[in-house]
């Protein structure tokens, strides 16, 4: 029986599902302001990836969401644009990173 999907194993995960040959390129933090748990970001970086808790003071792209709709993103429950149409999920900075999230991590 698989652990249910919290905050915490998000952030302790993210790095193990990190596929660095869809990150050629790339080097940006996504900060996650989650409006009812603690904040974190991910930083990938030369083709790897490191997540933590925190505000980065300098992101290149920061989601607003709540730790559910995370989760149900996380999940593949919810399409993270479809959050997005209904107003759940809100991005500033570089929007275009956003598009990339769902292939930088596998489930």
């Amino acid at each position: 029986m698989t652990q249910p999907l919290t905050l915490e194993r998000i952030v302790n995960k993210l790095p193990q599902k990190f596929n660095p040959d869809q990150a050629t390129g790339l080097n940006a933090i996504f900060q996650f302001r989650l409006t009812d748990a603690k904040p974190f970001y991910i930083d990938i970086r030369d083709g790897e990836c490191a997540s933590e808790y925190g505000l980065h003071e300098d992101p290149n792209l920061v989601l607003h969401l709540d730790e559910a709709t995370l989760i149900r993103i996380i999940s593949g429950e919810q399409d993270g644009m479809g959050a997005f149409m209904k107003g759940q999920l809100r991005a500033e900075g570089n929007v275009m990173l956003a598009t990339r999230l769902g292939k930088l991590f596998s489930r």
